[in-house]
């Protein structure tokens, strides 16, 4: 079973910044989750709320800035005074980090809440000039986003991201829909979605599975991934399981 670090090492970084995200990669983990919105002029961010009022010192939307009036804000959260000052980084910087590693990226493309023009396309350009289409998983609540996703670039592998009210016949759904992966809530999940989707040959990548109970669970149902604020704990864990076994 594979560890996704959810908004990078977000159990003791700064959410979604680079720290995080270089932190997470010394876990040995296998992936990083993120989160992409765009902005006024088309610039491609990552940020997990649609507002930056939450994990920023400003307020405000994301769409409404440049990156550069962006810049001007600062990430905080408990660990600002540990570690410093951070900012929100673009994805490109991102992908231009990741891309020296061996970890594979779940994108969150956020466009459930406002509809972003050209978002999948500038997503999916920025995926081909770094050569990361062979390491990226394309997941969102707004399932047109992934069609849209796979037209673009038909290889790619996308998520369906549920909440943990989930959905019915989630494998069927995701077969036909074209989807090879379903992305649920843990609150909700059961042995039985499992098997449905692993019928279907869907895999199930479950968030976020932040105690042992929860990452206990996902092992024993056969889950691929968890995503998780604490990747450390939940990828030590998993290898010590899979000696033993």
């Amino acid at each position: 079973m594979k560890v996704f670090a959810h908004r990078g090492f977000s159990g003791k970084y700064p959410q979604n910044t680079m720290l995080a995200f270089k932190e997470a990669e010394k876990t040995g983990c296998d992936g990083i989750e993120l989160d992409v919105q765009i902005t006024r002029v088309g610039e491609l961010v990552i940020i997990h709320n649609e507002s930056i009022d939450e994990v920023t010192d400003g307020n405000g939307l994301i769409r409404d800035f440049t990156y550069q009036e962006l810049c001007e804000f600062q990430v905080i959260d408990n660990f600002r005074k540990e570690y410093g000052i951070s900012k929100i980084p673009t994805f490109e910087e991102y992908c231009s980090w990741v891309k020296g590693t061996e970890l594979i990226t779940n994108v969150e493309i956020k466009s459930s809440v406002f509809f972003y023009e050209n978002l999948e396309e500038k997503v999916i350009e920025i995926i081909k000039k770094h050569g990361l289409r062979g390491r990226i998983l394309i997941s969102s609540f707004n399932h047109l986003s992934l069609i849209r996703s796979k037209e673009l670039a038909p290889d790619v592998v996308t998520g369906a991201l549920v909440g943990n009210d989930g959905i019915g016949n989630a494998g069927y759904y995701c077969k036909k829909s074209g989807f090879q992966c379903y992305n649920p809530g843990i609150g909700g999940l059961t042995k039985e979605v499992v098997d449905n989707c692993k019928d279907h040959g869907i895999k199930v990548n479950v968030w976020t599975v932040n105690s042992m109970e929860e990452l206990r669970n996902a092992y024993e149902w056969g889950c691929d991934s968890v995503i998780t604020n604490h990747p450390d704990i939940c990828k030590s864990w998993i290898d010590t399981v899979s000696v033993d076994v």
